[in-house]
């Protein structure tokens, strides 16, 4: 009815489900927090930080689409991907993927660097050489690779990409280019579908894609 009210006015928390049973809540194990701390301070440029805590939230998502990954080697991986990031100047990061131009030599110097962070993060870390290995070669060609190695480097590929129309990833990038919302959207999702691995990624970057294109229709811009 018009004009109806939309709060139900009593407490309702205490039919709240624990956290414990809701599928699908993320959050680090000490064995993820502490590779996050190793990388975290290499993450402090380009919203690397940030973005790479919710590459690693989409990554578990896909992880349970599809269990036949090695959640062992996912999820370090996706936490010190872009570490290499950190040993680029400040004033040439956003020109190695800006669009029109780019520095295809920084995004190859980044992986190589982010292998090297990585090597020595999950060593120090005492992780057996086996993971370090795979972890390693999944970041050094994360962005310049166009096929994925395995499924694990699939799904880092695909979390990577995916984050970019999230909300979040959305805002950074209106932020990088100077962008509003719609050319923000245009220039993400004209990067990501199409360059995705697996059925869940296209699945998850098409649901996201589809709710951002929403907020930007008059119809939904028009309501109280």
């Amino acid at each position: 009815m018009p004009g109806s009210s939309t709060r139900f006015g009593r407490d309702i928390r205490g039919h709240l489900p624990d956290a414990k049973e809701v599928r699908g809540l993320v959050t680090l194990p000490p064995e993820d927090d502490e590779v996050w701390t190793r990388a975290a301070p290499h993450l402090r440029v380009r919203n690397n930080d940030s973005h790479s805590l919710y590459a690693y939230a989409i990554a578990r998502a896909l992880l349970r689409r599809l269990p036949e990954a090695d959640p062992s080697i996912v999820r370090p991986a996706i936490l010190l991907h872009d570490t290499g990031w950190s040993t680029v100047p400040d004033d040439e990061i956003l020109e190695a993927i800006a669009p029109g131009g780019g520095r295809p030599d920084l995004v190859r110097h980044h992986e190589i660097e982010g292998a090297r962070i990585a090597r020595e993060a999950l060593s120090g870390l005492r992780r057996p050489e086996t993971v370090v290995g795979r972890v390693t070669d999944i970041i050094d060609g994360h962005d310049s690779r166009p096929e994925a190695l395995s499924i694990e480097d699939a799904i880092v590929k695909d979390a990577d990409k995916i984050w970019r129309v999230t909300p979040h990833g959305l805002t950074v990038v209106c932020g990088w280019f100077d962008l509003d919302r719609d050319e923000a959207l245009r220039l993400c999702a004209s990067r990501v579908e199409s360059r995705l691995h697996t059925d869940a990624g296209r699945a998850m970057a098409g649901a996201l894609i589809a709710v951002a294109s929403m907020d930007l229709a008059p119809q939904r811009q028009g309501l109280a």
